[in-house]
């Protein structure tokens, strides 16, 4: 490996420590802004939360959608779609174009929680960022962008479809 070769190594490596390390602390964080929002009624896991995410960013998902996209067994998801039905945060429906498949939305309740979520975190996060030094402010931006569009890209190659035939 040639000196180029090993220093820009070296940054991605670093790089991806600090990204381990930030999505760690993110969890944390996340997890706070989920019980800090708590009531009686809050769903009890953070496989519930990814849940609401997956159904709010797409309503009136199929529930076969929700397995792949969680990597989740059906009789799983069914079980955490029954416990959030049971406290009023989301609803099942006979999807639009096929009766035998279950569609899921969250309810305005479902909304109204993910939201107290989001303003929680999204406050630390703020108070965090506005504590750094433009510059670093700066960097982090576009630092992050990139990382978007990078995972984006890959997620999007994930979901290409693959020819597996044999030559």
């Amino acid at each position: 490996m040639n000196a180029p070769d090993a220093a820009s190594s070296g940054i991605v490596h670093e790089a991806t420590q600090s990204a381990s390390s930030i999505t760690e602390l993110l969890d944390v964080m996340w997890e706070y802004a989920r019980n800090s929002t708590a009531d009686a009624t809050v769903p009890g896991s953070a496989s519930q939360l990814r849940l609401m995410y997956v159904v709010d960013r797409q309503d009136g998902i199929r529930m076969r959608t929700v397995c792949q996209q969680l990597a989740s067994a059906p009789p799983t998801v069914t079980r955490m779609c029954d416990r959030l039905q049971a406290i009023g945060f989301l609803e099942r429906m006979a999807s639009p174009d096929s009766g035998r498949e279950v569609a899921l939305r969250l309810t305005a309740a479902g909304k109204r929680h993910l939201q107290r979520i989001r303003e929680q975190r999204d406050s630390m996060l703020h108070q965090a960022i506005n504590n750094m030094p433009s510059t670093e402010r700066r960097a982090l931006a576009r630092g992050l962008a990139g990382l978007t569009a990078q995972l984006s890209a890959t997620d999007e190659e994930d979901k290409r479809p693959r020819d597996h035939s044999v030559a």
